[in-house]
């Protein structure tokens, strides 16, 4: 990215890229520019308009801060209570920007309307359209695989709640409703926004999920290289009746659902966020994830072939990352590379 490119990101940016989403509205507020959704605030510019303060999940923001410290950065004391975090609005490019207004704007509109908007098919895709879609990305080395891993080894408490949850529940079985709380618990610190029962009110999420397990306790849980058709089907559709499941108002949604299912089969499933869905699939329906997961399969398979056949624990462990799945590392380095725009070194001795 050039200097050039990157002084292009505007004020005027980030208002084309608000005010094109549902409901968005702008407003200003003691002299700062605000878009909301209803009284929900999700993007604020500073006074002097050099920062955007936007909203993003607590448990991902320390390490959002600690890639990339000289473009993002805490929010102030009295503020680190919520789901928000801030930029160097000049720091950003123009993808990352559409990125982060995006993402925040979907974590504060009702998941329904997220859906229909995100779930359109992409510019390029249409019948008899010379652009075509974006291709997919070449299956990563283990080199390329390392140098995400260091990035998340040094976020602060990167795996903190997943350990936690994984000492709490062992094997994830949400038949018991300890479990489920504790999975209800954990994708909200990972800014899914599930709400919570009031005393007395019926848990609409522990119910649901109670309901779709007794369809669903048989999901595949063979490694992610291992899965063939019948099994990748079956994990898809678990997935799309997992995301419709209705929590209150609005249904669990695509992200939650992928986040879910990998927590109940971590060495099967590869999840992902709106940024990666869209990128890679453009859509982020059953059959969308059916193809995420034919493509980390495809991935795995390459990643263990360079690794001469060691097994898939070796792998992760050689990686640095030897408390989570390779499906999950796959995961890691998409986010890296997708979400937030950051680019993994090349191998030593590769061309500049």
């Amino acid at each position: 990215m050039t200097p050039t490119e990157r002084a292009a990101v505007t004020v005027d940016d980030v208002r084309r890229l608000a005010l094109a989403l549902p409901r968005t509205q702008e407003h200003l507020v003691r002299d700062r520019v605000k878009f909301r959704i209803g009284r929900i605030v999700y993007l604020a510019l500073s006074r002097d308009e050099s920062e955007l303060g936007f909203a993003f999940p607590k448990e991902e923001r320390a390490a959002l801060v600690a890639a990339e410290p000289a473009k993002f950065f805490l929010p102030r004391e009295s503020d680190l209570r919520f789901h928000w975090a801030q930029a160097h609005l000049a720091a950003l490019d123009r993808e990352e920007l559409t990125e982060l207004v995006t993402e925040a704007w979907r974590m504060v509109v009702p998941a329904r309307v997220a859906r229909e908007h995100l779930d359109r098919p992409p510019a390029g895709t249409a019948a008899g359209d010379p652009a075509g879609p974006a291709p997919v990305p070449s299956p990563p080395t283990l080199a390329r695989l390392h140098a995400a891993a260091e990035v998340f080894n040094g976020f602060a408490g990167v795996d903190r709640s997943w350990l936690a949850l994984r000492e709490e529940t062992g094997a994830l079985d949400v038949s018991a409703a300890a479990h489920r709380t504790a999975l209800h618990r954990w994708l909200n610190s990972w800014g899914c926004r599930i709400r919570y029962p009031r005393e007395g009110e019926p848990d609409a999420f522990g119910a649901g999920l109670a309901a779709w397990w007794e369809r669903h306790r048989g999901v595949p849980d063979a490694p992610l290289a291992a899965l063939g058709p019948r099994e990748i089907s079956r994990l898809a559709k678990a997935y799309a009746e997992l995301a419709a499941v209705p929590v209150g108002r609005r249904s669990l949604g695509p992200t939650a659902a992928s986040k879910a299912l990998y927590a109940l089969r971590p060495a099967s499933v590869m999840p992902w966020d709106a940024a990666i869905a869209e990128r890679l699939h453009g859509a982020r329906d059953g059959d969308a994830f059916a193809r995420h997961l034919r493509t980390g399969g495809a991935w795995a398979r390459a990643v263990l072939a360079e690794a001469g056949g060691l097994p898939e624990a070796s792998v992760c462990a050689d990686l640095g990352r030897p408390h989570v799945s390779l499906a999950k590392i796959l995961d890691e380095y998409l986010y890296v590379t997708i979400t937030h725009g950051a680019r993994t070194p090349p191998p030593a001795g590769a061309a500049g």
